[in-house]
């Protein structure tokens, strides 16, 4: 028991329960009610501007990729060329003992026919 102001008051465990739920349960109301008046204002989903191509974009593209096109042709070409350096240094010693790079014929293929 507890005296305030001259007076007894008996506070059990469920009287304190039952107090903070009181609490608890008026501070939720309390903020669901003040919420709900924020209701009112709407969230307007904007749409990324997308990129729409001009007609001098387009032809900047197309003019891209035929670089990328010669630059892949021009690889392969190269590729060709190190691929027959490489097969002559291969055969570069002969069986009679000679060497010599320049008796080496590079056998016909689909890629070097039309050279």
């Amino acid at each position: 028991m507890k005296k305030l102001i001259n007076k007894c008051y008996n506070i059990s465990s469920m009287s304190i329960v039952a107090i903070v739920a009181l609490v608890l349960f008026s501070i939720m109301l309390i903020a669901s009610v003040s919420n709900n008046s924020n209701d009112q204002t709407t969230i307007v989903k904007e749409e990324p501007p997308y990129w729409i191509p001009t007609k001098e974009d387009i032809a900047y593209q197309d003019s891209m990729f035929q670089i990328i096109i010669e630059t892949t042709q021009d690889v392969d070409t190269i590729k060709e060329s190190i691929d027959h350096i490489i097969y002559k240094l291969d055969k570069i010693v002969y069986e009679d003992g000679t060497s010599d790079s320049i008796r080496v014929q590079i056998e016909p293929t689909k890629e070097n026919q039309s050279r």
